[in-house]
């Protein structure tokens, strides 16, 4: 294999010829072999810093900081990168100290070196575009990282936003299949009162719906970036004016409304948008798999169990139980639910690491919101796609439980009194006597009060 010689204030070292990212890129390479997940897995965060980095050379060419034949180089350079080229030459483990550094001198270095060659020059010349005196110009880590985290999480939220709209289309589309089933309410696992099973999956729906609105706020935070701030927030090295036209650029070039933090030294430090992030994205999942625990129980059975509803035969259940099938899909959300829930811890305690001036964490940040997004979006798509289109229910084995029930006693309550609902409750459970003939046996009702009383549908209101 042929090598070029490059140098840092380390030192010096091979690196293969034919790779365009660098020595700084090379040393993490070396350094850091953790996850085993890498920065080319996200491709939509390659994109985001090559947007950062294009809209930094716009802005330094407009303020004559950056010579307009380099600075077009580079800008071309980003192009091809956000049409998905070169995705290989981004190898290193998103898990690594130094805040983020390897992942923008793998960018800066990438981007260099195929400026060189636009520009007609071998990679590695960096006399002639420089990793840092060119394409990092006006920049650091500290704000080119965390804005190029801001730009993907916005992708990345927006697309589950829309995963979850369609699932709550689906679970309307069944509350409406559904709303003439009438079943058994039931708290602490026990017979409440009845409802349908429409309400049931309406109140899915409803639940699910609020979280999307959490999704729109966290869609705003990630708007605000501090480009601009350089090292710690004073814009040392960035010529006056380069904050604010650099943000202008981005919004050009994304057509998002970017905006510049109020104040760029704790929008370098403060991580706690990530934290209304991860938060929000842990609330939704136990939301999320809390249905899911629902829909196991609602499909329990099918002799045994309530067998209110029939979840998609998709697979067989046992390796020993021959007909047993298992709600693999709920079961396989409940999952992810939990690893997001998880993974909302690290955001936090990462976040509240940021000693001083820099939040030097944010690359597991940016792993557990990439990976908890991606998986959330992929389990919220299951779910609906071979879980909740196609559910069917037990229409008459529902109604039985409800009539069978002796939680319609509580309507019951109005007309008798607790007291008397409740010896009639007991007796029932004590007797297997009914509700309906106990109540006649004790001249409680008449006939004609008692069954206009106990009809399902006659118990099942809706506050306005």
């Amino acid at each position: 294999m042929n090598y070029r010689i490059e140098h840092d204030f380390l030192g010096e070292l091979q690196i293969p010829s034919n790779t365009l990212y660098g020595i700084q890129t090379f040393r993490a390479l070396q350094n850091f072999h953790i996850s085993g997940t890498r920065f080319s897995d996200f491709p939509d965060f390659i994109q985001a810093f090559a947007t950062v980095k294009k809209a930094a050379a716009m802005a330094n060419m407009d303020l004559n900081v950056l010579p307009q034949e380099i600075g077009q180089a580079i800008c071309s350079a980003c192009d091809e990168l956000l049409a998905g080229k070169w995705q290989d030459q981004f190898p290193i483990d998103c898990i690594q100290g130094g805040a983020g550094t390897s992942c923008n001198m793998n960018a800066n270095e990438v981007i260099a070196n195929r400026a060189l060659e636009l520009l007609g020059h071998q990679k590695g010349e960096y006399q002639f575009c420089h990793p840092n005196n060119h394409v990092n110009c006006s920049q650091s880590t500290n704000d080119s990282y965390p804005t190029s985290l801001h730009i993907t999480l916005y992708g990345r939220i927006l697309i589950l936003r829309q995963a979850c709209e369609a699932l709550c289309d689906a679970l309307a589309q069944k509350a409406r299949e559904f709303d003439k089933v009438i079943k058994m309410g039931r708290t602490q696992l026990q017979d409440a009162v009845p409802m349908t099973l429409g309400m049931e999956f309406r109140s899915f729906e409803k639940s699910l719906r609020e979280s999307i609105r959490h999704f729109d706020s966290a869609c705003t935070l990630m708007l605000e970036v501090n480009m601009g701030a350089t090292a710690i927030g004073t814009g040392i090295c960035a010529p006056n004016g380069y904050a604010s036209l650099c943000v202008q650029k981005l919004r050009e070039i994304t057509g998002l409304p970017f905006t510049l933090a109020d104040d760029l030294i704790s929008g370098t430090w403060d991580a706690s948008s990530y934290v209304q992030v991860s938060g929000d994205l842990r609330r939704f999942a136990v939301k999320l798999s809390k249905i899911c625990s629902d829909l196991r129980l609602m499909s329990s059975g099918p002799r045994a169990g309530l067998n209110e509803i029939n979840l998609p035969r998709l697979q067989p259940g046992s390796s020993i139980m021959p007909g047993k099938v298992n709600p693999v899909i709920p079961e396989v959300v409940n999952q992810v639910c939990f690893d997001v829930i998880g993974k909302d811890a690290t955001v936090a305690f990462a976040a509240e690491q940021g000693q001083l001036e820099l939040n030097v964490m944010e690359p597991i940040i940016a792993l557990s919101l990439f990976e908890g997004l991606e998986r959330m979006k992929n389990a919220v798509n299951t779910l609906r796609e071979l879980c909740i289109n196609g559910i069917t229910a037990n229409e008459k084995h529902c109604r039985e439980l409800a009539e069978n029930s002796i939680g319609i006693v509580t309507a019951l309550n109005p007309k008798i009194g607790y007291e008397n609902s409740a010896s009639v409750a007991k007796e029932a459970l004590s007797t297997g006597a009914s509700v309906y003939d106990l109540v006649l046996q004790r001249g409680l009702m008449t006939q004609e009060e008692l069954e206009e009383a106990l009809l399902p549908e006659n118990m099942i209101t809706t506050v306005k």
